[in-house]
């Protein structure tokens, strides 16, 4: 059995099969700017995961490094993908409910909004996942 979702309009779907990781808050400049606050998302193989609606699915080169993929006609960010990595990052909030996730970490915290405070308790690290967990929050 799989997990389920779509952007706003419905023109883009994806089933994913398989477990996923837990759900990783992304509060860097450019994943705020996309959204308007931080990123959300689990992460899938890309064998794991089936879209449909393909046509409808832009994706940006944000940097030399990855790219962000989103629906041309309603705007929904959907996905991020590490150039040449065989997994993609899934918005946590385009999951049909109940999606059965769970949040596991905050990166890149130094860069987060200055807006908002991060209490939940999880591990923050200030750059990537692989970087040490932050002393403040």
């Amino acid at each position: 059995m799989g997990n389920k979702g779509h952007c706003l309009c419905g023109a883009v779907t994806f089933e994913t099969t398989g477990p996923l990781r837990g759900v990783v808050y992304c509060h860097c400049s450019q994943c705020r700017r996309q959204t308007g606050h931080f990123y959300a998302a689990t992460n899938v193989a890309l064998d794991r995961i089936a879209i449909s609606g393909a046509d409808e699915l832009t994706w940006y080169a944000a940097s030399d490094d990855a790219r962000r993929g989103f629906c041309r006609t309603c705007g929904s960010a959907l996905f991020w993908q590490r150039n040449g990595d065989d997994h993609v990052s899934v918005m946590a909030g385009a999951f049909d409910l109940p999606s059965g996730l769970a949040a596991e970490r905050h990166i890149f915290t130094a860069d987060k909004g200055d807006y908002y405070a991060i209490t939940d308790g999880l591990p923050c690290h200030e750059g990537s996942s692989a970087s040490p967990p932050a002393d403040g929050r």
